[in-house]
């Protein structure tokens, strides 16, 4: 080889060991991150990763790309995240299913660990849920309706995202504090859930507000209680669980933003700046406050610790309403 050639080789080998180095040293993030949605399009979770994505795309300079991957009541999806690379650029949206009431009812068959396999980033939301009949259905309260199921045993029926989701969670853990029975007919997904319910081919459905809420004000559905601490300002005739004398059922749901456990530290309190900066941009406030959601921006310490009073919490309802899937 001539001294020329060798001249161009070296040359070609610096240049690449310096773009190398450059990449490698390059500030978090120098490419793209997506964000996973455990469950299906549509929903209130999806519509709230969309909002961190669109509005913390802007504050990180870089695109955050949603991908759904649904299935088993959202196990799919995180134990996707929980076994991608520690390295800020897979992250996924925790829910109350996935990190409360999927660890008590799946039990040994979770294929992820709620606590040790994932770092939390930030609590997004907190976000009441409904508990909606077709309107065919000859109650106008709660009241009524749980004396028409104890009148008629195994007459009406309630549909769910699945066994052992949030919602037939919640709806079993209501049936045991109240005494009465619907029959539960589970499907593959929120979506299919609540077009039987539209049709009447269920009785009742349990959902995020956001997702039920235009149904119900359309009249397609009629709202007899809403899971939350105090009534929803979107619908102010509907009494809290706790209102009608339950409240041991607890006040709702929330999704926020974890990563894989091992996640550098400072990448985690990069997110969580940049995330808590986009929950401030008054566009994302406008459209969480229409969806029914109140954003809830905390540290990785105090999502922590929301996991954990999830896990414990439906380990109790679990248990009080003998649902197991393990």
């Amino acid at each position: 080889m001539n001294m020329p050639t060798l001249l161009r080789a070296a040359l070609t080998l610096t240049a690449a060991l310096a773009l190398g180095s450059a990449q490698a040293q390059a500030p978090y993030p120098n490419r793209p991150i997506k964000l996973v949605v455990p469950f299906a399009p549509g929903g209130s979770t999806d519509l709230a990763a969309r909002l961190v994505a669109e509005y913390g795309s802007r504050e990180l300079g870089q695109s955050i790309v949603v991908e759904n991957k649904a299935g088993a009541g959202g196990s799919t999806g995180m134990e996707f995240v929980a076994r991608s690379a520690p390295d800020g650029y897979t992250l996924g949206m925790a829910t109350v299913s996935t990190h409360g009431s999927n660890p008590a009812v799946y039990g040994n068959r979770l294929r992820y660990d709620p606590v040790k396999d994932f770092a939390p980033i930030t609590n997004v939301a907190t976000t009441p849920s409904v508990f909606a009949v077709h309107p065919s259905t000859p109650a106008n309260t709660m009241k009524e309706f749980i004396a028409l199921a104890q009148a008629n045993p195994g007459k009406y029926s309630f549909a769910s995202p699945g066994m052992g989701s949030l919602g037939h969670a919640n709806i079993e853990h209501f049936m045991a504090l109240a005494k009465f029975q619907l029959l539960h007919i589970p499907y593959k997904g929120a979506g299919q859930a609540m077009t039987d319910a539209l049709s009447g081919q269920v009785t009742a459905i349990t959902d995020n507000l956001p997702s039920a809420l235009t149904n119900i004000q359309s009249g397609k559905l009629r709202a007899l209680a809403v899971l939350s601490e105090k009534r929803s300002p979107s619908l102010p005739d509907v009494p809290t669980y706790g209102e009608l004398g339950f409240p041991q059922m607890g006040t709702g749901g929330w999704f926020g933003v974890v990563a894989p456990a091992g996640t550098p530290p400072e990448v985690v309190a990069r997110l969580n700046a940049a995330l808590h900066k986009a929950m401030k941009i008054p566009a994302f406030i406008q459209k969480m406050d229409e969806s029914g959601a109140t954003l809830i921006p905390g540290t990785p310490q105090a999502f922590a610790q929301q996991i954990q009073q999830a896990m414990e919490r439906y380990a109790r309802v679990a248990k009080m309403a003998k649902i197991s899937l393990d």
